[in-house]
């Protein structure tokens, strides 16, 4: 199973708001820096949440009006649903430590 995804607005609520599992979403953008350090340190944690969440990536020149929906206001953001509800965001590039905790602070 795997367990990064790319997603737009046309598939996010398939994909997040019906899971039955976690998604943690990265809002990110091609031009951005931060944000392709921070889609490394998903990588590097993706094994060992495989069997517990889904992670998703979707790029916000793309999808602009995820922007205002969920006040994304800097890129890399992260944000964590179960289904139609927030359990945690964090903006910013963080550690693959901290990552780890965020995710299981608010799984």
């Amino acid at each position: 199973m795997k367990n990064i995804i790319n997603i737009n607005k046309d598939n996010f609520d398939v994909n997040v708001i019906q899971s039955k599992c976690p998604v943690l979403v990265d809002f990110w953008a091609e031009w951005c820096g931060p944000c392709k350090m921070m889609s490394y340190n998903l990588n590097e944690i993706s094994k060992e949440f495989i069997d517990k969440i889904i992670i998703a990536k979707i790029n916000i020149e793309e999808n602009q009006d995820f922007l205002q929906k969920y006040d994304i206001r800097s890129i890399p953001t992260l944000i964590l649903f179960k289904q139609d509800i927030i359990l945690g965001k964090i903006m910013g590039v963080i550690s693959i430590e901290q990552i780890k905790e965020f995710i299981y602070k608010n799984i």
